[in-house]
C-alpha cells in the first residue's frame, strides 16, 4: 500500500506503474481544529471544517474511505511518499500513529521523504517530478521506519492535538534519522501562534508585508508570501482565508474585495501598517478566533509565539495603541 500527499503525485505513481494500491492523504492539518478525540469524531470535525456547509458529507465519505483503505492493507507493507514541509510532516505523524494503532510492525513501513531534488533549484514537492524521477527515489531516499520513529510520530501527533501547546517544544528539540524534518516542521507550526511582537502569525505577517510591499491582489500577495517560506506549505485557499480574517476584523488591517480570491484587490490600512511595524498588536485590537491543532485560540488572553525565546508561551500583558482615526 502506497500513501502520498496529493493527487498529482498519485497520478504519476500510477502512470509510471510504481503503485497499484494507493491512498492520497488530503487533510490540511495545520489549519482548523484537530482535537484529541476518537477517529470517527475527528473525521466529523475535519469534514465540517474542510467541507463547509455544502460538502461536509462528501468530505466525510472521502475521509472514511481513506481510513478504511489504510486499515484494509494492515497485513501488507506500506510505502509513504512525502515531503519535508509542514503540510506533509503533520500527515506523516497522523499516518504513523494510525498504523501503530493498527498494530502494523515498523519494519513493514518504508518512508520516502525529501526536501530537495538534484537539478531543481527551489524544490516544491513530489508533484513536480516525472515517472523516472519518482522511480529513482526508492533507491536514493527510502528509509525503513524504526520503532523509535513511530514513537516520536505518536508523540508529535499527541502534541498537535493537545488542548495546550506545551508539548510542541519537545518535538522541536527531538532528533530522528528517520523523521529528520519533523522538528523543523513543528518549529514552523509554533510560529502560527500570534507573536508577542505584533499579534500576527508568521503567515499573516508575510501576507500583510506582501501587500505593504506592493502586492495589489490576493493572488500576488499569496505568491510573494509563499516565496518567503523555506519550505512552502500553504495553499491559496487558506492564504485567502487569512486575508479575509485580516480584512474583516473589527479594526481591519487590510482592505480586500469580496470574495477574496486570486484577482481580488487588496490594500493595507493605517492600522495594518502600525501592527506590521510593531506599534500595535493585532490580537489586542481584534482578538482571535482560530485553531492551531487542538488549541482553540479565542479572545485576547491566548498563547503566543515568543520571538525572544522562539517558543510558544503564555501571553504577556497586552498593549493596545491608538486605533485608526484616533
Amino acid at each position: 500500500m502506497h500513501v502520498t500527499n496529493g493527487d498529482s503525485t498519485a497520478a504519476t505513481l500510477r502512470a509510471a506503474g510504481l503503485a497499484r494500491q494507493l491512498v492520497v492523504w488530503r487533510d490540511v492539518l495545520h489549519e482548523g481544529p484537530v482535537p484529541a478525540v476518537g477517529d470517527t469524531e475527528l473525521r466529523d470535525v475535519r469534514a465540517r471544517f474542510l467541507g463547509g456547509d455544502d460538502s461536509v458529507d462528501r468530505v466525510r465519505r472521502e475521509l472514511e474511505e481513506r481510513d478504511a483503505a489504510l486499515a484494509g492493507a494492515r497485513d501488507s507493507e506500506y510505502v509513504l511518499w512525502f515531503e519535508a514541509d509542514l503540510y506533509d510532516q503533520l500527515q506523516i505523524a497522523q499516518i504513523l500513529d494510525r498504523l501503530a494503532r493498527l498494530e502494523v510492525a515498523p519494519d513493514r513501513i518504508t518512508l520516502i521523504c525529501i526536501g530537495e531534488h538534484l537539478g531543481i533549484a527551489r524544490f516544491g514537492g513530489l508533484g513536480e517530478l516525472d515517472g523516472p524521477q519518482l522511480a529513482a527515489l526508492p533507491g536514493r531516499a527510502a528509509v525503513p521506519v524504526s520503532a523509535e520513529a513511530v514513537a516520536l510520530a505518536q508523540q508529535a501527533w499527541a502534541a498537535l492535538r493537545a488542548a495546550d501547546p506545551g508539548g510542541l517544544a519537545a518535538i522541536v528539540a527531538a532528533r530522528s534519522p528517520v523523521l529528520r524534518f519533523l522538528p523543523e516542521a513543528f518549529d514552523r507550526l509554533g510560529r502560527e501562534y500570534p507573536s508577542t511582537r505584533d499579534g500576527l502569525s508568521l503567515t499573516e505577517r508575510r501576507l500583510l508585508a506582501a501587500v505593504a510591499g506592493g502586492a495589489s491582489t490576493a493572488g500576488s500577495a499569496f505568491v510573494r508570501a509563499a516565496a518567503r517560506e523555506a519550505r512552502p506549505f500553504l495553499g491559496d485557499r487558506f492564504a485567502y482565508a487569512a486575508i479575509e480574517r485580516l480584512a474583516r476584523a473589527d479594526v481591519p488591517l487590510l482592505v480586500a474585495a469580496r470574495p477574496v480570491g486570486r484577482t481580488a484587490g487588496v490594500s493595507i490600512t493605517d492600522a495594518g501598517r502600525r501592527v506590521l511595524s510593531g506599534q500595535d498588536d493585532h490580537v489586542a485590537l481584534n482578538g482571535v478566533d482560530r485553531w492551531v491543532g487542538g488549541v482553540h485560540l479565542l479572545g485576547r488572553d491566548v498563547p503566543r509565539w515568543d520571538e525572544g525565546v522562539e517558543a510558544v508561551v503564555r501571553p504577556p500583558a497586552l498593549r493596545v495603541g491608538p486605533r485608526a482615526g484616533q
